[in-house]
């Protein structure tokens, strides 16, 4: 059972781990470039070539990420001004509207990805096809999506009131305040 657990919680959690891992390559070959650069004057061919490919799969893998924590950037202001249900009622059909956006570009992107995209289209320095590079496109926007149909299953259907990282962090120092001032 154990396991299982261990399983569900590395796959629930896949696109933080993978950003990680991203950051942590990208950084370093970036370091290992400047270093190589200012000490020895030489430069791995391939490495800033490299760097951005994995800095652009950063940025969408994040993009997923902030999608499960609820955190991307949105105008929700004039929801406050609803009633309860109105504002999570509102608040669905835009994300339902994100969804469907989300899902169009990722069926466009595998379009392109797998059969528009020319075979013989190689990275200058790396000599990989680029298929492999924008393969991150359909990737994202789907994981996007059952991120965000996810997050609204919860929020729906089990009552689970879902709060971005800021609105919690406030909220923490809102009751740190209330319990300092009695």
């Amino acid at each position: 059972m154990a396991v299982g657990r261990i399983f569900l919680k590395f796959i629930s959690n896949i696109e933080e781990y993978l950003c990680e891992a991203l950051l942590a390559f990208f950084v370093v070959l970036l370091f290992v470039q400047i270093l190589l650069r200012q000490f020895f004057q030489y430069s791995l061919p391939w490495g800033e070539e490299l760097a951005t490919y994995l800095f652009v799969w950063f940025a969408y893998l994040g993009a997923c990420v902030a999608a499960k924590m609820s955190a991307h950037n949105r105008v929700a202001f004039h929801f406050k001004f609803f009633p309860p249900i109105v504002k999570k009622v509102s608040e669905a059909i835009a994300d339902l509207l994100w969804v469907g956006f989300n899902l169009y570009f990722a069926f466009l992107s595998y379009d392109f990805v797998f059969n528009r995209m020319n075979l013989f289209w190689k990275s200058q320095t790396i000599g990989l096809p680029m298929k492999y590079f924008y393969m991150i496109l359909p990737i994202a926007f789907t994981l996007m999506s059952i991120r965000i149909l996810w997050n609204n299953y919860l929020s729906l259907f089990k009552g689970v009131e879902i709060l971005d990282p800021e609105a919690e962090e406030l909220e923490n120092l809102k009751r740190a305040a209330a319990a300092a001032n009695a």
